[in-house]
């Protein structure tokens, strides 16, 4: 159990250091596996699971290293960092999913039904993450829409009134 605990461990930390070093740019919201599948409906398939009373409940890495990543509480002044967010929720996604296959791991380190356990957990554990990710993306996306529909229009009403920005 232990080897499996260390291992499980080491893994999490790889896969952090490699969801901070990967390219952004090799994360893209509106491509598989990222986008929003139909049978999802923009998220909202999610809060069948009550996703909005626990999601708060599981660690957060933004709050560990706010540094590194953008912080999650939404004002006018850093609206500008939602397109990273939602870049940032496809690597969490990613990373959960990798380490859903790399705790199988456990498996082989402790053969037997405590193997297969720990494999499990740590595969439903991960998932709940990639479910937190599936259900905010689609709503940050939403949010620039939003955002960026209300420019346009702010744009078109100062420049139909003769107005300048």
């Amino acid at each position: 159990m232990i080897s499996c605990l260390f291992y499980l461990a080491f893994t999490g930390i790889l896969s952090f250091l490699l969801g901070r070093i990967l390219p952004k740019t090799l994360f893209c919201a509106d491509h598989f596996p990222y986008h929003s599948f139909t049978w999802e409906h923009g998220g909202r398939i999610y809060e069948q699971i009550n996703i909005k009373s626990w999601q708060s409940k599981v660690p957060d890495m933004s709050k560990l290293f706010p540094n590194l990543m953008p912080r999650k509480q939404m004002n006018s002044m850093n609206m500008q960092i939602l397109p990273r967010m939602v870049q940032e929720t496809c690597v969490a996604e990613f990373i959960h999913i990798l380490l859903c296959f790399t705790g199988l791991r456990c498996i082989k380190l402790w053969s037997g039904i405590g193997g297969i356990l720990i494999a499990f957990l740590n595969a439903v554990g991960n998932l709940a993450f990639v479910v937190i990710q599936r259900y905010n993306r689609p709503r940050l996306l939403h949010l620039i829409d939003t955002i960026s529909h209300r420019h346009r229009v702010k744009e078109v009403s100062y420049a139909s009134s003769g107005s300048k920005l």
